[in-house]
């Protein structure tokens, strides 16, 4: 058993998630947390609601109430629509936890002791009709390095380069449209030119990341730049240094503070577990967490922040770098092991956009579909390594002929035909089994190992397909079979052989399929006369903050219950019961009703 982390990237809480969202850090995170759990790996999956920074707060503005309002609402709908989706974090917390805060300030105050957070005098951008700080994100311009007539202030999506807002050619507003001013202000700069040979260093010993991700990672590497680390705004953690810490003009960043956040939730959820120092089995670089193994999941316009921003962070407070240094009392921390991109989903053609309509919430789409088709949608035809256009077309088509046909079938057919046939799993006969009996088994069995190894490698596309395979195999061991043929009853003892075999294969699939579709394997697992808990399911907990602040939701749940990643001999006799149909099959009308929702 090993040690391993899912660090999963966090929801920004100014308003719901859409599908794109969850397709980039939610349904991966939790197909390869599932996974390893199963295979007997002690997991741990953190996140939480973002919910720091100035557009929190010129949204709180414009709708009348405080940036703690706004953040509470949204946390909310985020906590549930993660539920409904069926993620399995460990811990789902918040950034304005008095956790999160000391954490924060604990990893400023050691890098900043170490040498690699230092004071300068830079330009900041203003609005001239508000006087607040205008965040790098919500600045437009024409990126001076390729001309692309988008980038925003702190990077270009184009080229890739961090950029800096005075740098922009004709930069603009994007929240009023007006031309910013830039006036002389004093911050701290997180030195990562310091820490450019630790960081290529580590690069360079990665192995099996998807070739975008390192490729672009170390193609940063070349003209790193000391990069801001706080902000003249009001609503985020205070800067814990003397003439620092009371002003309520200075904030840390919310992009600093975010990404701290995994080590913030693992302390918290450690705190809650009864064992305080428990986080460190993931997170201590000496020692009982030396071997663990990190993975971040997100979508690739937050790789710079992943595969180098943390990682320096990480090093410079561990005392890593070309200044040195002495670890902080967290002790030396673990650089992740590897940074897991997604591309982008587009939706019908056309980039996701609120303000457009072009969009589908994850609660609206929860409300009308399963969540399973929408988590086998991501799997099968996500965005993990392309940009992926979701269709509702081809949502319908994946539904109804893969899931209701294809798995759907398989599980209905095998259970009716036992069930009426014997009532139970039925007896192999004496006589022992065929070729083709055998054959089947085989390729279930060994689906284990295939399936495992790729969603272990974050290939989850190919392992869904993988699975399916064995669905379809196993579809046409029934069709050449043909047990209903098997009337007589000198014939039964080979039906029920068949069908014994076929259920082995649903139950084997089933498995398989777990943590792709964990809603849907928990009725099959129950189809299949068993009993108890299959597929562990996340709870909402309402919770007080450990350290005095207002109460919140988090997501978590007892996971160590649920099946192994391994074939079980079904139990000849158990009863079975005629089956509901698992999946809905959905009217083709869907198509033009979803459509006509869209500007």
């Amino acid at each position: 058993m090993s040690h391993v982390l899912a660090a999963v990237a966090w929801p920004y809480a100014n308003g719901p998630r859409h599908i794109g969202h969850v397709s980039g850090f939610g349904v991966p995170s939790d197909v390869f947390s599932r996974y390893m759990r199963m295979a007997g790996h002690d997991v741990l999956m953190v996140s939480g609601t973002d919910e720091h920074g100035t557009p929190i707060q010129v949204q709180a503005d414009a709708e009348g109430v405080t940036p703690r309002e706004l953040a509470d609402r949204y946390n909310r709908v985020i906590v549930e629509d993660l539920h409904g989706l069926g993620l399995s974090y460990d811990l789902f917390t918040r950034t304005t936890t008095r956790n999160h805060y000391a954490v924060v300030q604990e990893l400023f105050e050691g890098m900043y002791r170490n040498g690699y957070i230092v004071p300068k005098t830079t330009m900041g951008a203003i609005s001239p009709s508000t006087g607040r700080t205008l965040p790098d994100r919500y600045i437009e311009g024409t990126c001076p390095i390729c001309g692309y007539d988008s980038a925003r202030g702190d990077q270009c999506d184009n080229c890739g380069n961090q950029l800096d807002p005075i740098d922009l050619i004709n930069p603009k507003s994007k929240i009023n449209g007006e031309t910013p001013e830039f006036v002389e202000t004093e911050h701290f700069f997180l030195d990562l030119p310091a820490l450019a040979d630790v960081l290529r260093q580590w690069l360079d010993t990665r192995e099996g990341w998807r070739p975008n991700v390192l490729r672009f990672s170390k193609n940063l590497l070349d003209d790193l730049q000391p990069r801001a680390i706080t902000r003249d705004l009001e609503w985020g953690v205070p800067i814990p240094l003397d003439g620092w810490r009371d002003r309520s003009d200075k904030r840390i960043y919310v992009w600093f503070d975010a990404v701290i956040g995994y080590l913030s939730a693992s302390i918290e959820w450690a705190r809650r577990s009864g064992d305080p120092e428990a986080w460190r089995r993931w997170w201590s670089t000496d020692g009982e967490g030396k071997d663990a193994q990190t993975y971040y999941f997100m979508g690739k316009d937050n790789i710079v922040f992943h595969s180098v921003i943390w990682p320096a962070l990480l090093a410079g407070y561990s005392g890593e770098g070309a200044r040195d240094g002495e670890p902080g009392e967290l002790g030396r921390l673990n650089l992740p092991t590897e940074v897991v991109s997604s591309e982008y989903l587009t939706m019908e053609g056309r980039k996701f956009s609120s303000s457009r309509r072009v969009v589908i919430y994850v609660r609206d789409f929860l409300e009308r579909y399963d969540a399973d088709a929408l988590r086998y949608f991501i799997a099968a035809a996500g965005p993990e390594s392309n940009d992926t256009d979701f269709t509702w077309a081809e949502f319908l088509r994946r539904n109804n002929d893969e899931l209701v046909a294809g798995w759907g079938n398989l599980v209905n057919r095998s259970v009716s035909m036992a069930a009426k046939n014997f009532g139970a799993i039925p007896p192999i006969d004496p006589a022992g089994l065929t070729e083709a009996d055998e054959a089947l088994l085989a390729t279930a069995r060994a689906g284990f190992a295939v399936v495992g190894d790729l969603i272990g490698r974050h290939r989850q596309k190919q392992a869904i397909g993988e699975a399916m395979k064995v669905v379809a195999e196993a579809n046409k061991y029934l069709s050449e079979q043909a047990p209903w043929k098997l009337k007589d009853e000198a014939d039964k003892p080979r039906m029920g052989t068949i069908l014994h075999v076929a259920l082995q294969v649903v139950s084997d699939a089933n498995t398989l399929l777990t943590p792709f579709l964990p809603h849907s394997a928990q009725k099959v697992y129950e189809l299949l006369g068993g009993t108890g808990v299959h597929a562990p399911m996340p709870q909402i907990v309402e919770v007080e903050d450990l350290d005095g602040g207002p109460a919140y939701p988090v997501l978590t749940g007892d996971y160590t219950q649920g099946t192994r990643w391994e074939s079980v001999p079904l139990e000849v006799g158990r009863p079975l019961a005629a089956p509901k149909p698992v999946f809905r099959k959905l009217d083709p009308s869907i198509v033009d009703e979803e459509l006509a929702r869209l500007g």
